[in-house]
């Protein structure tokens, strides 16, 4: 392979015409023996990517996610109907698919009580009225269009090669469990506030690539460039998450989730087995070889533990009403870190109304600003919306 090519994922192959020998024929002269086959070296299968296991799958599933995310998102914007609960709406030709005005919702989406109606990650309403489903739907909806086309655009680039190498069971369920994970930590540490969002699931993908990388070092080439790139990509996404109303919590969990689970779900046999294996007659190695390394079955192990322990602890915690904040001072700076040009407050919006007539007055609790509006027979969820523009 030549090194100018780009440090990609690649493993190594050996082509099976290295072994041909050519034997002129000569009149009247005796061909001498053909050599024996050779023997093939424990570190160089054969065709390692036509074998059963290591073949191409077809990827189906990550493209069902996007399309589901997608309907998910439409049905979402159909149940929000801004016209009919909202004041003032962003591109209103598209009729009750317009959006939240940017003030309440900047990523052209919905408004939050909508967001809570579908399913969003509500800690209150998982712990004292037993919701626990909203820690997996919450990874089915998004905040607005600017958000689900980041997330789908990642999982398309991220899932679909993934997919294709391992298929689409071990790649459905580290999505599935990383996405809990995700939404699961987001719950112990941020609790003012909803959360959704595909964002867990996919650091979980992120997590569960370098995992992979590092179980199955041995084969790889191009391997140190592979495990930088990866890093750096996770870092600078991981730093994002400090910015403001961005829950970075999720991002962590469901990163360490797709990291522990890749160990199990993304280990692949060593060379040496595999060559053994599907070697052809004549050419079997002398030495019996293990499917996989020691230190891989010791990572499958002790990763599947942390996983098992980590998730149920968590829970224990999550349905005790326990707060991680409280056991961690510093653990809020993960999430979003204070400067000068943005505050990490975080505490939900209320505002004191008064209905006179077709008159609504709202004063915002937190920064003392008083409106007037002229809307007869407000709706909780108009009175939501206004208040959040005005404490905004």
């Amino acid at each position: 392979m030549s090194r100018d090519e780009p440090s990609e994922f690649q493993t190594r192959v050996n082509s099976r015409r290295s072994g041909n020998v050519i034997h002129p024929v000569m009149a009247d002269v005796e061909s001498p023996p053909p050599p024996p086959p050779p023997r093939i070296p424990a570190q160089s299968p054969l065709a390692y990517r036509e074998i059963k296991h290591l073949k191409k799958w077809f990827p189906w599933l990550i493209p069902s996610f996007v399309v589901a995310n997608v309907v998910m998102f439409a049905i979402t914007m159909f149940v929000n109907d801004c016209p009919k609960n909202s004041v003032s709406c962003v591109a209103r030709v598209l009729g009750r698919f317009s959006f939240q005005p940017f003030k309440e919702n900047p990523l052209l989406g919905p408004s939050s009580s909508t967001l809570e109606k579908m399913g969003a990650l509500d800690v209150s309403k998982v712990v004292h009225r037993h919701q626990g489903w909203r820690l997996i739907t919450c990874i089915w909806l998004h905040a607005g269009v600017l958000h689900i086309l980041a997330n789908m655009l990642s999982l398309v680039v991220i899932g679909i090669r993934l997919e294709q190498e391992f298929g689409f069971v071990r790649i459905g369920l580290l999505y599935l469990v990383s996405g809990f994970g995700g939404s699961l930590m987001s719950a112990l540490f941020i609790q003012s506030s909803i959360s959704v969002g595909a964002s867990g699931a996919l650091f979980g993908l992120l997590g569960g690539m370098l995992s992979e990388l590092i179980t199955n070092w041995t084969i790889y080439v191009n391997k140190v460039a592979a495990l930088l790139t990866l890093v750096i990509i996770i870092v600078i996404n991981l730093a994002v998450g400090i910015l403001p109303h961005v829950d970075n919590f999720a991002h962590i969990g469901g990163f360490l989730s797709g990291f522990l689970l890749g160990f199990v779900f993304l280990i692949r046999p060593q060379f040496g087995w595999v060559s053994q294996r599907y070697a052809p007659p004549g050419q079997l190695s002398t030495s019996s070889k293990p499917k996989f390394k020691i230190y891989q079955c010791i990572l499958w192990i002790i990763s599947l533990a942390l996983v098992i322990v980590g998730f149920t602890v968590g829970l224990v915690m999550l349905l005790r009403g326990v707060d991680a904040n409280d056991h961690c001072s510093w653990c809020h700076y993960m999430s979003c870190v204070p400067t000068k040009r943005w505050s990490c407050n975080s505490q939900p919006l209320s505002c004191m109304s008064d209905q006179t007539g077709d008159k609504l007055t709202l004063t915002c609790s937190s920064n003392g600003k008083t409106r007037t509006y002229t809307l007869a027979n407000a709706t909780t969820s108009q009175i939501q919306g206004l208040c959040t523009q005005l404490c905004q």
